[in-house]
This record gives C-alpha cells, structure tokens and sequence, in this order.
C-alpha cells in the first residue's frame, strides 16, 4: 500500500516524531468539534497513507490519546472520541452527588435492587456484627448529565436500619440523602481501596460500556463520626469516564 510500508530511514527519533505530530493533530481536531464524543476516528491504514508512516505509528498515538482520556480504542469498533472524564475526589466525606454538582454536573442515581442477606463473617466484622446477622444488601446505579458512570453494592446492618430498604429506593439510591432520612446528618469514609479489572457483562449493560472493558472497583467502609462502621459500599466506575483523585483527609 502506498505510503504505510516502513520506511527503512525512519529512525526511533522520527518514529516518535510522527506519532507525537498525529497524535496533537487529532488532539487539536477534537477540541475542534470537528470529531464529537462517539465519533469513530479513521482507522489506523487511513492514517498511516495519509502520513506516510506505518500503522504500528498511527497505533501509537492512538494509545496516547486513550492514556489522556480522549478516545477509547475497542476491537471491532475502533477508535472512538470519549469524554473527558470526570475528576471524583476521595476524601475524608464522599458524596458523588456533591461532587459532580461542583463541576456543575448534574447527578442522579435509581436503585437496581434491595434486599436482606444473611452476612459473611467478614462483612459483618468490618460493621463490628456477630458473624450471620441480617443485612441489606442495596444496588444503584449513578449518572452525570445522564450517562451511566458507576454501579454500586451497599452493606447496612438490618437491625440497626430496619426499614433502610424503602429509605433507599425513596432517597433515589442516594446514601447521603438515605443517611438523613434516618437521622444521620454526617458520616465519614474510613477507607477506601481502589483496584481495576474488565467489565463483567452486567456491568457493561448497566454502564453502557463495551463488554471487557476497563473498570475501577472501589471497596469502601463508612462510619458515623465517632468511627463507628455503619456502612460499606463495593463501586464499580467505567473506566474511560472517571478519575479518582485522592485527597488529604480534612476535618
């Protein structure tokens, strides 16, 4: 094909070259409009013609692009443009709520389901319960602007919220608002673990994701503010749409 053979006097200093030269000239086309979220950019033989350059090249900007945020790249889809994705902080009090309303993003959530569960002995030890207690056992899913962004389980003591199941779906799947429901005005994140995997296929229904896509999974205990474990939530975030930025804990 013309153009996209390798060239035997392109040296690694050229090659780098030229991906860093596509990847700002697509960057620059982006914040253009002239490609919208959801846009397919030209394939990477497309590219590599128009350049002169091989696809290995055009690969590589791609991946530039996806490690800032500005597309996704997916087997059988392409390079598609992504939104710039959302800053969560983590901090001493979360509340995604809050948060996407300071970024003047509006939040919303819907609970997926409710129920009681006999807990896991470790579960009921990070709440301070006897191994077996009742709990809930809540989902919900939340949105910025409408977008699916993350999926989260929650963990509650039965006893000591006996009618939180209703208080939940009547909240609108929002802990904060849940907490208030019930008389807690305030609560405090004791921890918080981040890790990543691929998307399950639930997962990438809910989130509107391709299936095995890359997803941050954060496991998470609350406590009331004398440290008294009340709560854990395990979210499920899309990967190309959030950034967890960790914050100093503050009183």
């Amino acid at each position: 094909m013309t153009g996209a053979a390798p060239d035997p006097a392109e040296t690694v200093e050229e090659h780098g070259t030229a991906w860093r030269r596509i990847a700002g000239e697509l960057e620059s086309a982006i914040g253009r409009g002239e490609y919208a979220v959801g846009d397919t950019l030209p394939a990477s033989v497309v590219l590599a013609e128009r350049y002169g350059v091989h696809r290995h090249t055009v690969r590589q900007a791609f991946r530039h692009l996806a490690e800032q945020g500005l597309v996704t790249v997916a087997r059988g889809r392409g390079t598609q443009v992504s939104a710039r994705r959302v800053p969560y902080p983590i901090g001493r009090r979360v509340s995604m709520r809050t948060n996407f309303g300071k970024l003047g993003i509006v939040g919303s959530s819907e609970t997926l389901s409710t129920a009681m569960v006999t807990g896991d002995a470790e579960t009921c030890a990070q709440l301070g319960l006897e191994a077996g207690a009742p709990l809930w056992r809540l989902e919900g899913l939340s949105r910025a602007d409408g977008t699916p962004m993350g999926t989260g389980t929650h963990w509650l003591s039965v006893e000591r919220f006996p009618d939180f199941d209703r208080v939940f779906r009547e909240a609108g799947a929002s802990m904060t608002a849940a907490f208030k429901a019930v008389g807690i005005d305030d609560y405090v994140r004791l921890s918080t673990r981040l890790t990543a995997r691929l998307a399950s296929e639930r997962e990438a229904l809910l989130l509107e994701i391709a299936p095995g896509a890359a997803v941050m999974v954060s496991a998470a205990t609350d406590a009331l503010p004398d440290l008294t474990p009340i709560h854990l939530v395990s979210s499920v975030f899309a990967g190309e749409r959030m950034e967890m930025v960790v914050e100093p804990f503050k009183e």
